[in-house]
Parts: structure tokens; sequence; C-alpha cells
């Protein structure tokens, strides 16, 4: 008897986005980011020059949920030391929400083993971020900060427009909100749009790229830049029969545990047949790379 479909669960969503990010160019494209733009980016936070020479005042970033499966904290501490750089002496004041006790840990030892971190504080909510909207709102206390980052969390969350709202609330003068979120040039954006029925309805994420955030940034009026930055997946494991990392690859792409072996042999079908199409990969050497092209949306307070 073949087993049912089900979603992945946390542990088994981590050992998917593991092979993920093992087979992609997903840390190496928010790097090539880290390194080009981020710190012009924080060079434009002009509160934190005054910081500079007012030692009694200190820099406040808010980190938002981290990314599933990343090493917790990892992209928070590069661009920490980014800050540092070009602002280097100011008192950070960093804040970090995060719901998975596994994660805050995970971070907590990070920092335990950077000896690099002058002048940086942490503190750690184990919230959702509507949780923490949700305690900031009745404790009446609307702290403001220089920097908040969003780092692919947005798919998971109830109230995009509302999300992005209230975060945006917390930017303090001259504050930067920065959200990274799949392109609309992506294989993703075309799988979600042009193949949806052939995705199965075990995972709960928002299907939304850029162009959804944009959207809500718009009706906000709050201004923003977009940059754009390539970034691929090597899939061609997905069409192996049998290979288990193509089995894990699959299982990330549809949030179900096991797809290929208990989805349907049409569905599994349509939804090779789908991954094939020039929109959403291209052929390199034999290898089937699959588009995973990020945005970064820059929002000025």
């Amino acid at each position: 008897m073949i087993p049912s479909m089900r979603s992945l669960t946390a542990e088994e969503y981590v050992e998917a986005f593991k092979s993920f990010l093992e087979h992609s160019t997903e840390h190496q494209c928010m790097d090539e980011f880290n390194k080009e733009q981020m710190p012009n980016i924080v060079a434009g936070i002009t509160r934190l020059r005054h910081c500079m020479s007012h030692k009694e005042e200190r820099a406040s970033l808010l980190l938002g949920d981290f990314l599933p499966g990343l090493v917790a904290g990892e992209q928070d501490l590069k661009m920490i030391r980014i800050l540092q750089a070009v602002h280097p002496g100011v008192f950070i004041d960093n804040e970090i929400v995060e719901p998975n006790p596994q994660h805050v840990a995970a971070y907590k030892e990070l920092v335990n083993q950077a000896p690099d971190l002058p002048n940086v504080s942490f503190i750690w909510h184990q919230l959702t971020s509507l949780e923490y909207e949700q305690q900031v709102k009745e404790k009446g206390t609307h702290k403001k900060f220089d920097f908040i980052h969003m780092i692919q969390m947005l798919y998971r969350v109830e109230d995009i427009p509302n999300t992005i709202k209230f975060f945006h609330s917390c930017l303090d003068h001259h504050g930067k909100l920065l959200i990274i979120i799949l392109s609309d040039s992506s294989g993703w954006a075309s799988l979600w749009k042009k193949h949806r029925d052939c995705l199965p309805a075990t995972d709960s994420g928002h299907y939304i790229t850029c162009s959804g955030i944009t959207d809500v940034l718009r009706r906000l009026g709050v201004e923003h830049r977009v940059y754009e930055l390539p970034s691929g997946w090597d899939i061609t494991e997905c069409f192996v029969e049998g290979d288990a990392v193509g089995g894990l690859m699959m299982d990330f792409l549809t949030g179900t545990k096991n797809f290929l072996g208990t989805a349907p042999p049409a569905l599994r079908r349509r939804l090779q047949e789908a991954l094939c199409q020039p929109e959403c990969s291209s052929t390199r050497d034999g290898r089937i790379i699959f588009s995973n092209n990020l945005s970064m949306i820059v929002v000025e307070s």
C-alpha cells in the first residue's frame, strides 16, 4: 500500500533544505549582495554617524525569523560585521525574533564562538513575528531600529501587508528594512503561476515573489529599491530514478515527505515536465539548473 502524501515536519524540512543549499548558489548570492551592496546601504543610515560622535547612543538592529535550515545567525553576523566596518566604534543592540528554540540555541553558540564582535549586545525573542508584534503593542513600547531584515521569511507570515507595515513602523529616522524574497524571474515564480495545480496541497506557505512585496510597499507609499541577483540550483538528480538526493530536492520543492514515493504517477510526471520548461530551468553542460534568482528589497523609513 502506497503511503499517503503529507507535509514535511520541521526536522524533515531542515534535511531537505540542506540538500538545496548544497546544490544551489543561494548563499553565494547573498554573500555577493553583502559584498557589493550592503556597505553602501548601511552607510546610508545617517543616524549611526551621529552615534559615533555621541558614544552614549547605540545603533539598534532587529533581525527577523531565520530562514529554516540556515546556520542560525550566520547571515545576521555577516551583516553586523559589515555595519561595524562601515561605522567603526558604534555600539550595537541586536535583537532577534525567532520561534524555534533550537535555532536560538545555535545562534547563541555561534555568538559565543565569535571573538570579533566588540560593542555588540544580543537579545533573543523566542517568538514568531506575529507574537513579537502583539507583545510590542500590548506593552506599548514601540522601540525604533536602525536596520531590520527579513530573509526569506514572508512565505510563512499569515498577513504579509500588516507584517510589513508593522516592521516598517519600527524603523528609526533614516533606518532601512531589508527584505530578501524570490525574484519574479525565478523558476519558482513560473512554477507557482503556471503549474500550481501540479503542486500538492500539503505545503501551506504563501506563493509570493518580489512583485507581491513591492505591490504592498507601493500601497503603503514607502520608498524602496530592488536589487536582482542571479542564483541557480542544480536539480539534475530530481530526474534520476531512485536517487536519494533527487528525492530530497523534490521534497523541498513540494513541501512533501517522500514526494516521489507517495505522489500519483501522473502528478510526478507533470511536475517533472514543468521543471524542465525554459521559464523554470536551463541546461548547462548536461546539468539541469533551476532558476533560484533572488530579489533584495531595501525599504526606506
